[in-house]
């Protein structure tokens, strides 16, 4: 009997491992756009056509590659970011796994153009299927630019399963946002279908996210910082009122890498108790430096889950860092309206001191004096009657019956008021097992059962 298990072809296998890395056309822009930050890339454009299923194309005017870096890219395990087993625990790069651009190879034509400040003449390489159909000299400026056209074109069978074009689109959106909020130094630019999404400059952090969300974000943004041994926190949160029912805006970044974390989720969670809403989430854009030694990344091909080595200090420095900021944002937001007159006049807070007001007393003042007369001007406590008047006898009884119209009004109003509750209760019925009538005071109230048993659990 002859033996049965052989090698993989190299093709075969970039397939097998296309098939963890790249996805959807969102993993390939990914893997480009973190590349071309690896590259030292200040500007970065990237164009896609029907949603990366044709064209997913990104230039960068990074340091480039000479003609034998732009083959060895798109070799199995060949990355210039790490050289042994021990630069796994202190990376400070995006991509190091060595799969990635071969992979991408292996189910797409491929075309690169590469060239450094130092050559002066850049590199053209195409491949298509894993195969190198053709490799010369270009006249190019220095950077990169990786096209890859026709994704998934020799597996149909996995771009059978991509999604819509708006899911598509909105996956590599998401991706580029990723990239773009932890790199605000590097101006970056997207374009779908000749159309252009983002033009982003370079900013800072809050610039950049305002940016990508829109203008209104500035204003429910509340700046977390804090600096420990263990890790430094900064970024922002939403304010407790700016709270969604999605979870859509909650971003945590750590060592400038986008991850999904739960148990820190819980951390900032934890945080907003009392001040959030039922099943409402806060947003957030946090941004967590650790020691390179205390984190793994290496755990998920697509890098976007983390080991810690202490994940429950983590978790109270966190908790504390948005409890803090919540706490400043509380006390800043009380508005004291302070009346003109308590005011601290600019001379008297710039010297320190303030002159003494003088105080006139009366000396012959006699409160008991007073009082006595009081006696005798007032027939009661309460009440002083006027001397009478000739034309008072004209008004005379009206006080007598006006209190007996007020208290006449006063039963019928509060018997007119149980009457109309007592209607109120009464007229409410259901009508066709599908509407619920009730009287009101202006009118008639209809209400659709179906539709607000929808809108109660949209809500939700």
């Amino acid at each position: 009997m002859s033996d049965i298990i052989k090698l993989l072809p190299d093709h075969v296998a970039n397939q097998i491992a296309a098939g963890e890395v790249v996805q959807r056309p969102a993993s390939v822009v990914k893997e480009l756009l973190e590349n071309a930050v690896d590259a030292g890339a200040t500007q970065i454009h990237m164009i896609i056509k029907d949603a990366g299923k044709t064209l997913v194309q990104v230039i960068d005017n990074g340091k480039g590659m000479s003609m034998t870096d732009a083959r060895m890219a798109f070799e199995r395990h060949a990355t210039s970011k790490i050289a042994t087993a021990d630069d796994l625990f202190n990376l400070h790069t995006k991509g190091f796994r060595g799969e990635a651009l071969a992979s991408v190879a292996a189910i797409s034509q491929v075309s690169v153009k590469s060239k450094r400040e130092e050559d002066n003449l850049g590199t053209l390489l195409e491949i298509e299927g894993s195969k190198v159909t053709r490799q010369e000299p270009v006249v190019t400026s220095q950077g990169t630019m990786i096209s890859v056209r026709n994704l998934f074109y020799n597996v149909p069978a996995r771009r059978k399963f991509l999604k819509s074009d708006q899911v598509e689109l909105r996956n590599i959106t998401d991706e580029f946002h990723r990239v773009a909020m932890v790199h605000p130094e590097v101006a970056m630019s997207f374009t779908h279908n000749n159309t252009s999404l983002f033009n982003l400059i370079k900013s800072n952090y809050r610039q950049r996210i305002v940016a990508i969300m829109g203008a209104k974000t500035n204003e429910k943004l509340v700046p977390v910082e804090e600096e420990t041994d263990l890790m430094t926190v900064k970024g922002f949160i939403s304010k407790p009122e700016f709270a969604r029912k999605t979870r859509g805006l909650q971003y945590f970044f750590v060592n400038n890498r986008f991850i999904k974390h739960s148990y820190l989720n819980h951390a900032v969670l934890s945080a907003f108790e009392g001040l959030l809403k039922d099943k409402s989430n806060p947003a957030y854009f946090l941004y967590l430096t650790v020691p390179k030694d205390s984190l793994d990344i290496n755990i998920h091909p697509t890098k976007t889950e983390v080991k810690f080595d202490d994940e429950h200090s983590l978790y109270a420095i966190l908790r504390a860092s948005v409890k803090h900021a919540l706490g400043q944002f509380s006390v800043n937001s009380i508005d004291f309206q302070q009346e003109k007159q308590y005011e601290v006049p600019y001379d008297v807070a710039k010297n320190g001191h303030s002159q003494v007001p003088k105080i006139e007393v009366n000396s012959d003042f006699n409160p008991f004096q007073q009082e006595k007369s009081n006696k005798k001007t007032y027939q009661s406590p309460s009440f002083q009657k006027p001397p009478a008047q000739p034309w008072e006898a004209l008004y005379a009884g009206i006080e007598e019956t006006s209190q007996l119209i007020d208290e006449t009004d006063r039963e019928a109003s509060t018997s007119f008021m149980f009457q109309q509750h007592e209607v109120e209760q009464r007229n409410i019925f259901q009508l066709q097992r599908k509407f619920v009538i009730s009287t009101l005071k202006s009118g008639l109230l209809v209400v659709n059962q179906q539709r607000a048993h929808e809108r109660i659990l949209y809500e939700k």
